[in-house]
C-alpha cells in the first residue's frame, strides 16, 4: 500500500507492494502521490510492461530517478545517455539475456580500455537491479552471468625529481596565474594524497594553519574527513593569494591546465592522480596503516595496496 507523510522539507511517498519497499522524497505532497500511483502500477503490472518496455528505457528512468541523488551525476547520466545509444538499448526487457551483454561486452572492449568495460557493466548491473527490486520491471540480473573483463594491473606511475623540477620550470611561479596555481595543486596533492576535485572544493574556511587540519566537507565516499598538513603543506598554503577557494580552480580546469603543463615540460605518461600514489607511498614510511587510511578515506585497507608504489630498489636500502 502507498503511504504519504509530512516531512520538514516536503513529502515522502512509500509504496509496499508483492515484497517491494521502496519510497521517494518530493517538494509536494501532488507529485508524491502521482509517484506513489504509478510506482504501484508499475510493480503490479511489471509483467505487462515489460513485455512493452526497452532496455533504454530503463536506462532513462534510472538517470532520471537514481543519477540525480549521487554526487557523481553528471558523469552517470552522460554514460547512461551513451548507453543508451548502444543497439543493446534497443532489446525488449522480455527478451534480454546475457548473450546480449556478452556481445555488448566483446564490442565496447575493441572501443574503450576494460577499466571503462567494467565500469559501464557496474553501472548497468545497477540499473537492472534496481528495476528488480525496487521497480518490479523484470525478475533476474541477466548481467550478472556475465563474465567481467580481467581487471587491468594498478598504475605504478610516480613522478621523478626531475619531472618535477621541469614542470615547475614550465608552470612559473606567479600563483597569481591559473597555471602555476594547477602546478602548485600538485605539489599539495603529493604533499596530502588529496583527490583533484577535494583540492578544488577546499576553501579557507575550511582551513586551520595552527591546527595544521583541513577539513573536507565532501569526499568520494561520501564522508567528511580532517586531512592533517604536514609543514611543506602548511607553507604551500600559505604562498597562495587569498580567494574564497583556497586554489581558485575548477576540477576541470585543474586537469586541463596539468596535462598543459606536463606535455610543455615533456613528461609522459603522468596524470594528476599520480599525484595519489606518491603521496601514500612516502606517507607510508611516516605513518602506520591505520593512521594512514584514516588520513586518505580508504575505509578497505586492501585499497592502500593499490597505491602504495615504493620500489624494491627502495625498499632494498632501507633494509641496509
Amino acid at each position: 500500500m502507498a503511504s504519504i507523510t509530512k516531512s520538514k522539507t516536503g513529502w515522502r511517498a512509500q509504496v509496499a507492494r508483492r515484497g517491494i519497499r521502496t519510497s521517494k522524497h518530493f517538494p509536494t505532497q501532488k507529485e508524491a502521490k502521482d509517484w506513489a500511483t504509478r510506482t504501484e502500477y508499475e510493480i503490479l503490472n511489471g509483467d505487462k510492461i515489460a513485455a512493452k518496455s526497452l532496455l533504454g528505457g530503463l536506462f532513462d528512468r534510472y538517470a532520471r530517478e537514481v543519477s540525480t541523488t549521487k554526487r557523481g551525476e553528471r558523469w552517470e547520466v552522460i554514460r547512461l545517455k551513451n548507453l543508451g545509444k548502444d543497439r543493446i538499448a534497443k532489446i525488449k526487457l522480455e527478451d534480454l539475456a546475457a548473450k546480449d551483454f556478452a556481445d555488448w561486452r566483446d564490442r565496447r572492449l575493441k572501443e574503450v580500455a576494460p577499466a571503462s568495460v567494467i565500469r559501464e557493466m557496474q553501472l548497468m548491473s545497477s540499473v537492472l537491479n534496481v528495476a528488480r527490486r525496487e521497480w518490479g520491471m523484470i525478475n533476474s540480473n541477466p548481467l550478472s552471468d556475465v563474465r567481467k573483463p580481467p581487471k587491468p594491473a594498478p598504475r605504478d606511475r610516480l613522478p621523478t625529481e626531475d619531472e618535477i623540477e621541469r614542470m615547475h620550470y614550465c608552470a612559473g611561479d606567479d600563483l597569481s596565474k591559473a597555471t602555476a596555481r594547477a602546478y602548485h595543486a600538485f605539489r599539495f596533492a603529493v604533499a596530502t594524497a588529496m583527490r583533484a576535485g577535494e583540492i578544488c572544493n577546499l576553501t579557507w574556511d575550511c582551513v586551520d594553519l595552527d591546527r595544521r587540519v583541513a577539513h573536507l566537507k565532501q569526499t568520494k565516499n561520501g564522508r567528511p574527513r580532517d586531512v592533517p598538513l604536514s609543514s611543506q603543506a602548511v607553507s604551500l598554503l600559505e604562498a597562495l593569494p587569498k580567494n574564497e577557494r583556497v586554489f581558485g580552480l575548477e576540477p576541470r580546469q585543474l586537469d586541463a591546465l596539468f596535462r598543459k603543463t606536463r606535455d610543455r615540460a615533456g613528461v609522459v605518461g603522468l596524470t594528476f592522480h599520480d599525484s595519489r600514489h606518491a603521496a601514500i607511498t612516502a606517507l607510508a614510511k611516516k605513518l602506520e596503516v591505520l593512521e594512514l587510511a584514516r588520513m586518505v578515506g580508504h575505509t578497505d585497507l586492501k585499497m592502500l595496496m593499490v597505491y602504495y608504489n615504493e620500489s624494491a630498489e627502495s625498499l632494498a636500502k632501507r633494509l641496509g
